[in-house]
């Protein structure tokens, strides 16, 4: 059977209050075309479908637009996890109907398989699919079901027995496949990712997924890339946007799956042309920077300009960049000044603590120069605290 795998959609994400609706909207029809040209029988959502757990309307309206699309009357299956950004009840609330027409929504984590009769192929698949599965969520779970001692466990140790537990039922005959919205221990992250472990303690090791699945689909990291297991193809497919000016250069994708029972699943990444480049300009001078905004450089792109300067750039040239280019995002200044030499009499002790102020204030303003009014305010603080 063919399953694409998706997830980190974000919709009603901004790009520093500017809207990406449009381009979401571009992205899901896209994959709505790549869907049918790949012939795919299953799409796996693995999560973050939503920025906010409150999304704005238009952004679950483009939600359902493209679950219904997807599956096209039940025709083709789907099933959706819900992510660290998501409000699983929200995600969820609309399962009963969703249900009938072939689309399957989870938000919160449950000790159930998700079992799939793919009709066209003649297969049966079988889903391990744990959401997000904070500590509050798994609580909730445990005390339902389990004895109070697997509270007291490690996050990694309740998690693989979540997945032993949920993987139980695979066998040789069905196609195995994982879904969770995790951070594995060797995934490369993106400043756009909201952090989901504190001091590694909600990071996992990919050893936790047996070898019994052909697949496990992933969502939280952005970037798209592989994880290694000897026995396991493991993969994030990333988010279908750049969501950060850290993931300039990034190539996004969706990821098709071709899978069969009893073998390793084989996995084709489908590049995507939806949505705008986000790239980082770094201009010499501020007549640099006007002559490549005069020439029309990158103008369907998001835009974050760097430029050295010698002082403070005026609100006149702020308001031309911003009015030639409507993508630019961020300015900032860079000023220029000359490292200072090392010497060997240099050290603390002999500077004045207004020299020693003046080049605390260079440092931290990328070489500004304080005025006098601003050090002598010093001065006369340093001189009262005494």
């Amino acid at each position: 059977m063919r399953i694409l795998h998706t997830a980190d959609w974000h919709l009603g994400k901004t790009l520093e209050g500017r809207s990406r609706h449009e381009e979401q909207e571009q992205f899901v029809d896209e994959l709505c075309q790549i869907v049918k040209d790949e012939n795919i029988d299953v799409v796996l959502i693995a999560g973050d479908v939503y920025d906010t757990v409150n999304p704005p309307a238009h952004s679950e309206q483009l939600f359902y637009d493209a679950l219904a699309r997807l599956a096209n009357h039940g025709e083709r299956r789907v099933v959706v996890i819900s992510g660290n950004h998501d409000s699983p009840e929200r995600l969820q609330s609309a399962s009963p109907l969703a249900e009938k027409h072939g689309i399957t929504l989870i938000g919160h984590p449950v000790m159930q398989t998700v079992h799939l009769e793919i009709g066209k192929t003649g297969e049966q698949l079988q889903i391990a699919a744990l959401p997000y599965p904070s500590e509050a969520r798994l609580k909730a779970l445990f005390t339902e079901s389990q004895a109070e001692e697997m509270l007291q466990q490690a996050y990694e140790q309740k998690v693989r027995y979540l997945i032993d537990s949920l993987c139980s039922p695979f066998h040789e005959n069905s196609v195995n496949i994982v879904m969770s919205h995790l951070f594995l221990a060797g995934g490369l992250e993106s400043d756009s990712e909201r952090p989901i472990q504190v001091g590694g303690a909600y990071t996992v090791s990919p050893a936790i997924f047996p070898a019994s699945a052909q697949y496990v689909a992933l969502g939280h990291l952005h970037r798209p890339q592989d994880i290694y297991h000897p026995d396991v193809a493991i993969r994030y497919s990333g988010s279908p946007l750049a969501y950060s000016f850290s993931e300039s250069g990034q190539a996004k994708s969706v990821t098709v799956v071709d899978a069969k029972p009893g073998q390793r699943a084989e996995t084709k990444e489908i590049v995507l042309n939806s949505g705008k480049s986000l790239i980082t300009w770094r201009a010499a001078s501020i007549k640099e920077l006007f002559a490549w905004l005069d020439e029309g450089r990158n103008k369907s792109c998001w835009v974050n300009v760097e430029v050295e300067v010698d002082d403070v750039p005026s609100m006149e040239h702020i308001q031309h960049i911003r009015k030639s280019h409507p993508g630019i995002v961020h300015i900032r200044p860079i000023f220029r000044f000359e490292a200072e030499e090392e010497s060997t009499d240099f050290s603390i002790a002999n500077q004045s603590i207004d020299q020693l102020f003046i080049k605390f204030y260079e440092r931290q303003t990328g070489g500004a120069k304080p005025d006098d009014e601003l050090v002598k305010l010093f001065m006369d603080l340093v001189h009262e605290e005494a």
